[in-house]
């Protein structure tokens, strides 16, 4: 098999990690990649937004098999054009991806369906919204209604708060407001592999979204991972599943959106049972870069099976994996270019890059998140003691990282 897998960060990287462990994958190519790719895949300059250029590059090059990685391919319909050439690709139609490219229409179908989750309401104006938020008062929860990549989401402890976040979201125009109850408990992330109402679910993961140690600052994509998570019990991830993810894959189908892809579960253990924070159309990001790596089984074979309505048994690793993300100063509200990394050569654990390039023979920062570092051993303790030695390798003037990834569960 020859595959392709659009995208550049490191959930990407760690797909194409998982895809070189297949048996059957003679060639990967990466569109466009990052540089940590280069020795498991060849980079072809083709931008992830780019439609025309990946089907084009996917028909001239014969691709058995594609992979998307970022949601913005996804809302801008790379799997429909991938379609229309009868070409075989591994992602939600544009249509199916609104269940994360609009906030909205995925609450409406849990509210109809009666998949647990936060009571809402969806707000097109400021001042109806503001009205609404100084009823339920604080906590509470503002969430812009389109793609934020991982951002977008206030989690206000004040009246103050909720009233900047509506500020700032209704000064785009044509924004929605999803206002949300604050859900409190433990959150993780279930994804799985679907295909229309079959739904084969991996091995659950915490991530880390504040910025700063102890959940402190704004929201970010992502700061830390680890993986199993010892909370989240069989019987959890059971009664996920069938309150939540095959209702939903179900419900998806029923609507006229059936979904094929990563359907990705953000949930919260509540003291009244499991809720849904979001849905996502694609692999968390930085949850593939510990899940993936402790998949036994074939990755392809469980893509091509489910794709063709068959499931596949999966054979996990039993080891514990954790990631600790080095970000850009100043990330989320902003991010560093060029910045030298060194010491990557003295790290023993696995390097997911998510934004870096290479300048003057250099590896330089180029995003908000720039690496991950990623241990795998036998207890979290061992992944955390790990990690956070080889942290500590590498060396860049302008990167910051949590110190806490995976306390919680200890």
């Amino acid at each position: 098999m020859k595959v392709l897998v659009i995208g550049k960060g490191g959930r990407e990287h760690a797909l194409v990690h998982a895809v070189s462990r297949s048996a059957r994958v003679k060639k990967i190519y990466a569109a466009p990649g990052n540089p940590g790719m280069k020795n498991l895949a060849e980079c072809v300059n083709i931008s992830d937004s780019d439609v025309k250029g990946l089907v084009a590059f996917a028909k001239e090059n014969a691709i058995d098999l594609t992979i998307v990685g970022p949601e913005s391919a996804l809302s801008l319909g790379v799997v429909d054009a991938f379609q229309k050439e009868g070409l075989k690709i591994f992602g939600p139609t544009k249509d199916a991806a609104q269940v994360e490219s609009s906030k909205d229409f995925a609450k409406a179908i849990m509210a109809k369906y009666g998949i647990p989750t936060a009571n809402y309401q969806t707000f097109d104006n400021k001042e109806d919204a503001i009205h609404y938020v100084k009823s339920e008062g604080a906590p509470i929860v503002i969430k812009e209604d389109g793609l934020k990549a991982g951002k977008g989401v206030t989690v206000a402890h004040t009246l103050k708060e909720a009233l900047d976040a509506l500020d700032i979201a209704f000064d785009i125009p044509g924004n929605k407001v999803v206002i949300e109850e604050c859900l409190v408990g433990f959150e993780f992330s279930l994804i799985c592999f679907v295909c229309d109402d079959i739904v084969l679910p991996m091995q659950v993961a915490q991530d880390h979204k504040c910025a700063y140690d102890g959940d402190k600052g704004p929201n970010t994509g992502g700061m830390g991972v680890y993986s199993p998570v010892r909370k989240i019990t069989p019987e959890i991830i059971d009664e996920a599943m069938h309150s939540i993810m095959i209702p939903m894959a179900k419900a998806m189908v029923k609507e006229g959106h059936p979904f094929t892809g990563f359907l990705y579960g953000g949930l919260m253990l509540t003291e009244h049972g499991i809720k849904t924070i979001e849905f996502n159309a694609r692999f968390g990001d930085p949850e593939a870069e510990v899940i993936l790596p402790r998949l036994k089984t074939d990755f392809c074979d469980i893509i091509e099976n489910i794709m063709n309505h068959s499931k596949t048994e999966l054979e996990w690793d039993d080891q514990v994996t954790l990631g600790v993300v080095m970000a850009s100063d100043g990330y989320p509200a902003s991010s560093t270019k060029d910045a030298v990394i060194e010491g990557l050569d003295d790290v023993d654990s696995m390097i997911f890059h998510m934004g870096t390039a290479e300048k003057d023979g250099n590896l330089v920062t180029a995003g908000g998140r720039v690496l991950i570092v990623v241990s795998k051993e036998d207890t979290l303790q061992e992944a955390y003691d790990k990690a956070y030695a080889d942290v500590e390798k590498i060396t860049c003037d302008k990167l910051f990282y949590r110190h806490d990834i995976g306390k919680k569960d200890m």
